[in-house]
């Protein structure tokens, strides 16, 4: 008998596209930023259009909200009571019965396995490199900040910033490691777009609609 049961929560869903629309804008502004693609008209031979600055004001506000986002879907994680299910996916992920289970289901030679939490051993995975990804673009994209705005947020962050700017190797390892984080977002999409869409069709359980209505479908034998 196939039932729906109540997946993610209306906050983790909201996380999600936020995080969706920041990531597409800073990528976006982020690479105009590094290669000005785009040259405004002149008014008469003036620049008055600045569309640099545009640009950056753009990067620098997403960027804020990534990181409210950020920090809010690990609170979540951690103590939201409908997110009891991911923190129970961290079983699933170090069980290697699981992880035969879930390479057998990808490789077609196996059915989908009953799972613990949300998310199979794979998804947690890739999702906690996500995670860390995001937290280590939202500390250098501070760091980066830090040195070009030095008032409000720019100036109480210097101080605490500039250390960790030491570790990391200087500034221009921190604008490496952004530059490879944005990368990793890039290249993360595409597969787990078509994962996601895998999951649809061949597992049968609404994973792409569980992201708007935050229901899936389960079959209970």
């Amino acid at each position: 008998m196939i039932k729906k049961h109540y997946e993610y929560s209306l906050w983790l869903r909201i996380t999600h596209w936020l995080r969706m629309l920041a990531i597409t804008v800073l990528t976006f502004t982020g690479f105009y930023l590094a290669y000005p693609f785009i040259s405004p008209s002149l008014n008469g031979g003036e620049p008055t259009n600045f569309l640099n600055a545009l640009m950056r004001s753009w990067h620098i506000i997403f960027g804020f909200l990534l990181i409210c986002v950020t920090f809010g879907k690990m609170y979540l994680f951690f103590f939201d009571r409908q997110s009891k299910k991911e923190r129970i996916s961290f079983f699933d992920f170090i069980s290697p019965k699981m992880w035969i289970k879930q390479i057998k289901y990808y490789i077609l030679i196996g059915e989908h396995t009953h799972l613990k939490g949300v998310y199979n051993p794979l998804q947690f995975m890739a999702y906690s490199g996500i995670y860390i990804s995001l937290i280590l673009i939202s500390l250098t994209g501070l760091i980066l900040h830090i040195h070009v705005y030095h008032e409000g947020i720019g100036g109480l962050l210097y101080g605490i910033l500039r250390p960790i700017e030491v570790l990391m190797g200087g500034l221009a390892m921190v604008r490496e490691i952004h530059h490879i984080c944005m990368w990793i977002f890039i290249i993360f999409l595409p597969i787990h777009i078509y994962l996601v869409v895998f999951n649809s069709v061949y597992g049968k359980k609404g994973d792409m609609d569980s992201i708007i209505s935050g229901y899936k479908w389960e079959d209970h034998k």
